[in-house]
């Protein structure tokens, strides 16, 4: 516990009476840190600090890059800025030698502060000084840690705008059909075609690919380690949710994800009937949250990698192989790929993908978008939340949805929420019949039920109208139904379930192969059901690897391969 005598020592208290100091010492919490141990997380909630002896070191996240910002020495005190400003903490802080330090909760800062004036005035002044520093800091930082030179038209340059998007790495973007004057990349970098730097002086080789400027970014892309106790196929909510609880609890986890952490999930404009964002989320900020927490806690996460490949042994275990050539043995997999959008069967659609015609609805587009005629396919809620996104950039967004109305596919307060906005106009019963255009959609036929068919001018064509699974690589053995991977109690007897007992719930008829989120059978098709399956599998995980060794020499075991 710390004494009055001790905190009299310390500047920022000196200027307090006997009393204060002997509230305050029946206040502060005692803390003793060693090198390495957080005190504060950058965009969590803070108490007051007050460093009594030895040193912290404060980083935050600049732009996808750890960044080391200042220490704090003996007197020295910090959280008071976010306290008083009601704001999350700006940056991370930990130990950097072992630690003492005094800490206040906010409601006992904000009291110190009414019960005595001079101390107030001393945080007052502080906090104005460092407000004035954050500015400087801020004027200094550059506006984006990759420029970009390529057409909206080149899907390289769309995948890797996705990707920087997704991971919240800010890019600046010239459009080489538009601009005239194009960004600092022409000096370093080839004019013709797509050109991509990264922080200002290192050029991605040509052709730029998501993996070569990930690499340049230092993402993880490739296994760190020869065997897991389980490997995570697939990014998304439920492969997120799974990692975090695994490597939670002490397993060695490995997460591949082909694309950006999130899934079509990512890609959600605004998710508000998440549990507790009652003012809602996005797709990709709820994804980065997820992939920070997973890679805190140790697992590894490896992007822009497919799973190409993956052999059942008789003994339980699995080798999975990745593209590259890359092979790792797992214990076990949880199988969470999601679904891939259902392609849209309407004449000329399939010559203006990438020109005018986009499965799903990145929030990446909006500027392709701005001031444009927009046209939506689909009823459910992504559909909705990409009507309500686009609407703030496109001249008009029509849904164009087949059934009656949307109360069938799509959340109320979905619904609400485009019926107040003038921009966006939705029309049922209607379905595309073709698209046209030269170099890229200038125009869409459509047709309302009983009606003849109709063309109008249209810029883009987002086609959300449901999704399949794709699960042909996968082993032959694997029991599915309609694509989707059967789990638990909808294994069935033939092919085959080898072990003599029954599966466990998220289990498929693979012992020690799980299954979650959208690809498995009869999954509900929400985020936070996802999370949940993947947080109930990693429990499943730990039962499966406390059963006792077992051959299952009669499962059929052969190698499947997945088409890149």
């Amino acid at each position: 516990m710390l004494t009055s005598s001790e905190l009299k020592k310390i500047p920022i208290f000196s200027c307090l009476n006997d009393a204060n100091l002997l509230w305050l010492s029946q206040q502060a919490a005692d803390l003793h840190l060693e090198p390495g141990e957080y005190l504060i997380h950058e965009g969590e909630p803070t108490p007051f600090f007050v460093v009594m002896d030895g040193s912290t070191e404060v980083f935050k996240d600049v732009m996808g890059r750890r960044t080391e910002v200042s220490e704090h020495k003996p007197g020295d005190f910090f959280g008071e800025l976010a306290i008083l400003m009601a704001t999350s903490a700006p940056a991370s802080v930990r130990a950097k030698t072992a630690c003492h330090l005094a800490r206040l909760d906010p409601q006992h800062l904000q009291e110190l502060i009414r019960r005595s004036p001079e101390f107030s005035a001393l945080i007052l002044q502080t906090l104005n000084e460092r407000v004035q520093v954050v500015q400087k800091y801020m004027l200094n930082l550059p506006s984006s840690r990759v420029q970009i030179v390529g057409s909206k038209f080149d899907d390289d340059c769309r995948e890797i705008r996705t990707f920087l998007s997704m991971n919240r790495i800010p890019y600046e973007w010239a459009d080489r059909d538009r601009s005239a004057h194009l960004a600092p990349t022409d000096q370093a970098c080839e004019v013709a075609g797509l050109s991509v730097v990264v922080d200002g002086s290192f050029c991605v080789s040509h052709p730029p690919t998501v993996r070569k400027v990930a690499e340049a970014l230092g993402f993880q892309t490739a296994p760190h380690r020869q065997s897991y106790d389980v490997v995570i196929i697939g990014g998304g909510p439920a492969g997120l949710a799974a990692a975090v609880y695994g490597a939670s609890e002490g397993l060695s986890v490995l997460l591949v994800e082909r694309k950006a952490p999130g899934g079509q999930a990512g890609t959600s404009s605004r998710i508000e009937n998440y549990l507790g964002f009652p003012n809602g989320i996005s797709g990709d900020d709820l994804s980065q949250r997820a992939f920070r927490q997973a890679v805190k806690f140790g697992a590894e996460v490896v992007l822009t990698r497919e799973v190409q490949e993956i052999i059942p042994h008789p003994d339980g275990a699995y080798t999975i192989g990745l593209d590259g050539s890359d092979r790792v043995a797992t214990k076990t997999v949880i199988l969470a790929t999601g679904v891939a959008w259902r392609r849209l069967e309407a004449d000329g659609v399939d010559r203006f993908i990438g020109r005018g015609v986009l499965y799903g609805a990145a929030r990446t587009e909006a500027p392709t978008v701005a001031g444009k005629r927009v046209f939506i396919i689909g009823g459910g809620n992504s559909a909705g939340q990409a009507a309500l996104f686009f609407a703030d950039y496109a001249s008009s967004v029509t849904m164009l949805v087949r059934g009656e109305d949307l109360r069938r596919s799509m959340s109320q307060y979905l619904i609400d929420q485009i019926a107040l906005v003038p921009g966006i106009r939705v029309e049922t019963e209607t379905q595309v019949v073709s698209a046209d255009g030269t170099e890229c959609l200038n125009a869409i036929d459509t047709r309302k039920k009983g009606e003849a068919v109709i063309r109008r001018a249209a810029d883009a064509l987002f086609v959300m109208i449901g999704a399949d699974a794709v699960t042909n690589w996968l082993p032959p053995q694997l029991q599915r139904e309609n694509g989707y991977v059967r789990t638990g109690r909808e294994v069935s007897d033939k092919p085959g379930w080898a072990a003599d007992r029954a599966p466990f719930l998220l289990e498929t008829n693979l012992p020690g192969f799980f299954c979650v989120g959208d690809v498995r059978y009869n999954s509900i098709k929400r985020v936070s059901s996802s999370v949940g399956e993947g947080s109930m599998a990693i429990a499943f995980v730990h039962q499966y690897l406390s059963l006792p060794f077992q051959i299952v020499a009669d499962a059929g075991y052969s190698t499947a391969k997945r088409k890149a």
